[in-house]
């Protein structure tokens, strides 16, 4: 079957899909996007997600493409027109397609629109948060406005990079207070030896994760002792437990940091409860 994505206004063939060379997220990576779970058809936290891409198109002075309601709409339709049951549906918006210039455009100019879904297995995800996954420790070096769910992600991509050559799947940003701000695509949490769950508050210096808000609904709910607050790198590797979030692979248990191995060497109890949860205390939309 072939893959099909939402591009300004029409439903084409995902190998068909294409946006102008003038469009501003391929020349400034002016634009915002959004990365949403699909798990047994249904939309994760749809409702969050779309607060937090308004907010994000806020904070860069870039319009709704069309109404939110239209946008709900054509998320539902790609997740069924590519038949994903299991996987992510992708949105993005751009400033629209005007002439190369750092000035915005004019008013006149439409936003550009883009909404891609691809299916996942779960039984892969699964598999690898029974063994856990190693971080590697990256030097902070993103713009302040990490708030903001940009597309600019050449720092990301280098952090990661720089942690699949080591052997890792998820690099953790380091402040320059040696304190861990969240990694290149996930939040960063931990468990102290006493048991307490920590991650770094969502003020600033991190993105407020949507899985991020979604676990901590359910640390509320269960009653888990935890603080917000920073957390050092040296207090990460002598941690009980380590774990990351994120809509693409929920509660992902982290065995080693760098070259320290975490806790006994295997995914925590906290990491895999909270994993088996989620769902329990999540949105879900049917598609």
């Amino acid at each position: 079957m072939s893959r099909i994505a939402y591009v300004n206004g029409q439903y084409v063939r995902h190998a068909d899909a294409a946006v102008h060379i003038e469009d501003r997220g391929y020349q400034f990576a002016d634009g915002v996007y959004e990365v949403c779970e699909v798990w047994k058809n249904q939309i994760v936290d749809m409702p969050r997600h779309l607060d937090r891409l308004g907010r994000s198109l806020s904070e860069l002075s870039i319009d709704w493409p069309m109404s939110r309601a239209a946008v709900e709409f054509v998320l539902r339709q790609v997740v069924r027109r590519n038949k994903v049951h299991n996987g992510i549906v992708y949105i993005q918006v751009t400033r629209g397609v005007s002439r190369r210039d750092h000035f915005f455009p004019p008013e006149t100019v439409a936003p550009s629109i883009v909404v891609t879904a691809r299916s996942s297995s779960p039984a892969a995800g699964q598999a690898l948060a029974e063994t856990g996954i190693s971080v590697f420790s990256y030097p902070e070096n993103r713009w302040p406005r990490v708030d903001i769910k940009s597309i600019a992600l050449l720092p990301n991509c280098l952090a990661k990079q720089s942690a699949k050559e080591k052997g890792g799947k998820e690099a953790w940003y380091v402040d320059a207070d040696g304190n861990v701000t969240e990694g290149g695509s996930t939040n960063a949490w931990i468990v102290t030896k006493e048991g307490v769950l920590v991650t770094r508050p969502a003020e600033n210096g991190i993105l407020r994760g949507i899985t991020r808000a979604g676990i901590l609904d359910l640390v509320a709910r269960e009653g888990l002792v935890f603080e917000e607050r920073a957390f050092s790198l040296e207090e990460a590797y002598d941690a009980r437990e380590a774990f990351v979030t994120a809509a693409t692979n929920i509660a992902m248990p982290v065995v080693r940091i760098d070259e320290r191995v975490i806790g006994n060497g295997h995914p925590g109890s906290v990491a895999t409860r909270l994993r088996e949860l989620f769902h329990t205390a999540t949105d879900l939309k049917v598609v």
